[in-house]
C-alpha cells in the first residue's frame, strides 16, 4: 500500500542530481563560475592602485589649504605685535616727556654771625612808694565798734523760722479744709432688667412707662428693648444706674412688681460695677 502511494506522489527526490548534472554542464561551455567572494577582491584588487592615487591627491591639496591658513595666521599675529611694538614705543616716549624734571641741587648757605649790640645800662625800676598811713580819729573808731556790735547769725533768724513755720501750718489747714470739702468717689452699678409679662395680650409700653415712673434718689433709667420669649410674648430688657449707698436691687424689684397688672416678675440679666 505504501509503495503504491509513493508511486503516485509526484515529490522530486532526486533534484540535487539534476541540479549537479546542469551546474557541470554550464561549466563545460562557460568554464567555471567564480564566487562571489572572489570577484569581490578582484574588483577591489584592480581599482586598488587608482584608489590610492586620488586619496594621495586630496590630502595633499588639503595640507595646502591649510598651509595656506597658516601662513595668514602667522601674518596677522606679526602685524599685531608690530602694532604693538609701535604702541609701546610711543607710550614710553609720553612718559619720558611727561616725567617732571630733576629738582635742581640745593645751595648750601653758611649761617650768618650774629652780630651782638653794645649793651644797653640796665634801667633802674622805681617802685611807687606806699601812702602815708592815715590817723584813725575818735569818730571813726566809733564807727567801727558799731560795726562789730552787728550780730549776723542771731536771733532774727529765729523769728523768721517761726513766722515760715506759722505760715506752713496754715497752708495745711487751708489744703485739709478744701480736701475735706471734696466729695469722694460714688460708688455706681449698672443693671440689666428683665421684666416678663402676664401673657402676649398685655400692653408692653403702658408697662414700660409704669417702670420708668419708679423714681428714687440715685436711679437713672436708660435704653430699653423688647426681647421675644415664645408663643408671641415678648419681655421688657431696660437699663439702669443706681448708687449702691441708697438703692439695692431688692427695692428696685418691690417697686416694679408693684404694678401687678401688667408685670409678672422681674429678673437681673446683668449687674456691673461702674
Amino acid at each position: 500500500m505504501a509503495a503504491d502511494f509513493l508511486m503516485h506522489e509526484k515529490i522530486w527526490f532526486d533534484k540535487f542530481k539534476y541540479d549537479d548534472a546542469e551546474k557541470r554542464y554550464y561549466e563545460q561551455m562557460n568554464g567555471p563560475v567564480a564566487s562571489p567572494s572572489c570577484q569581490q577582491s578582484a574588483s577591489t584588487t584592480s581599482s586598488g592602485p587608482g584608489g590610492d592615487q586620488n586619496e594621495l591627491v586630496t590630502r595633499i591639496a588639503n595640507l595646502e589649504v591649510e598651509n595656506q591658513n597658516l601662513h595668514s595666521v602667522v601674518a596677522d599675529l606679526q602685524l599685531a605685535i608690530s602694532k604693538l611694538e609701535t604702541r609701546l614705543n610711543m607710550l614710553e616716549k609720553s612718559s619720558t616727556s611727561h616725567h617732571p624734571s630733576a629738582t635742581p641741587p640745593t645751595q648750601h648757605v653758611t649761617p650768618m654771625k650774629k652780630v651782638e649790640s653794645p649793651a644797653a645800662p640796665p634801667k633802674k625800676v622805681e617802685l611807687p612808694s606806699a601812702p602815708p598811713a592815715k590817723k584813725v580819729g575818735p569818730s571813726e573808731a566809733d564807727d567801727e565798734d558799731e560795726d562789730d556790735d552787728i550780730d549776723l547769725f542771731g536771733s532774727g533768724d529765729e523769728e523768721e523760722d517761726q513766722e515760715a513755720a506759722k505760715v506752713r501750718e496754715e497752708r495745711l489747714r487751708q489744703y485739709a479744709e478744701k480736701k475735706s470739702k471734696k466729695p469722694g468717689l460714688i460708688a455706681k452699678s449698672s443693671i440689666l432688667l428683665d421684666v416678663k409679662p402676664w401673657d402676649d395680650e398685655t400692653d408692653m409700653a403702658k408697662m414700660e412707662e409704669c417702670v420708668r415712673s419708679v423714681q428714687m434718689d440715685g436711679l437713672v433709667w436708660g435704653a430699653s428693648k423688647l426681647v421675644p420669649v415664645g408663643y408671641g410674648i415678648k419681655k421688657l430688657q431696660i437699663q439702669c444706674v443706681v448708687e449702691d449707698d441708697k438703692i439695692g436691687t431688692d427695692i428696685l424689684e418691690e417697686e416694679i412688681t408693684k404694678f401687678e397688672d401688667y408685670v409678672q416678675s422681674v429678673d437681673i440679666a446683668a449687674f456691673n460695677k461702674i
